[in-house]
């Protein structure tokens, strides 16, 4: 435990040493914000119209959490398939490139600590990442009446998604020494399963719900909606596993060639 903990204080401070922590925050943090105010602008059109038709009885007020919170936590997703990925091309792959890498697996530190140190440092940048972009949901709290159960168990759906992803990531950058080709091909990886559920529709039977199993956003609507389900718990651990696992696999190839 003292290998990880001592690897992802090396990490972290290689993060907030370097611009690219500051740049990639501040960067999804003005993304949700405008969005946020957008579909808070979009809510407070649905609400003025809305009250304007109940006078008459036909109409009936917009749910704040349906147009803004959801709205808000799906495209959460979306810019994360885009934003992980700039986090985590340079976890491995930037060390192999440096020639840095050999030192670490030649010390006596087992793969297993490196890479959950590493992981560990990558889920706390994201965890003050998506911390900050809270702030917006939490005004809705402070001068709105949503409903708060949603807004908890959906910032936690959003983050077990963001540490699913930065464990695809990972492993990704594990395989290769270029940051560029690492970052491609985790932004390819992520968005095939964002869009996996797609020809779902089209499909039906047992196909259709496989693919729309293997979707992380149909995983995390569950929890958007206040239901926390075991079988989204189930489906992001087992990401997070298997992108830990093929990180593992990857960095004992390189120690044995």
């Amino acid at each position: 435990m003292r290998n990880v903990i001592a690897i992802c204080k090396r990490e972290l401070l290689a993060f907030f040493v370097s611009p690219i922590a500051y740049f990639v925050i501040t960067g999804f943090t003005l993304l949700i914000g405008f969005f946020f105010f957008n579909y808070l602008a979009y809510f407070a059109r649905l609400y003025q119209a809305s009250q304007a038709m109940a006078f008459r009885g036909a109409s009936q007020l917009p749910n704040l959490n349906q147009t803004v919170v959801e709205g808000l936590y799906q495209t959460m997703i979306v810019i994360l398939v885009f934003v992980v990925p700039l986090l985590t091309m340079r976890i491995i792959a930037e060390e192999k490139r440096r020639g840095t890498f050999e030192l670490l697996i030649t010390s006596p530190v087992s793969i297993t600590s490196i890479v959950l140190g590493k992981f560990l440092s990558l889920a706390i940048v994201l965890l003050v990442m998506l911390g900050i972009s809270f702030i917006f949901p939490l005004l809705l709290v402070i001068y709105g009446q949503p409903e708060i159960a949603p807004i908890i168990s959906g910032f936690c759906g959003v983050l077990l998604c963001a540490f699913a992803f930065a464990s695809i990531g990972m492993a990704m950058s594990s395989f290769t020494e270029n940051q560029i080709v690492a970052g491609v091909t985790s932004m390819v990886v992520l968005l095939l399963l964002y869009v996996i559920q797609a020809p779902a529709e089209s499909l039906g039977g047992v196909a259709a719900d496989v693919f729309r199993h293997l979707s992380p956003l149909e995983q995390v609507i569950q929890f958007i909606r206040g239901v926390i389900s075991l079988q989204a718990i189930v489906y992001f651990l087992s990401l997070i596993g298997l992108g830990l696992f093929l990180s593992q696999r990857a960095l004992e190839m390189h120690r044995w060639r």
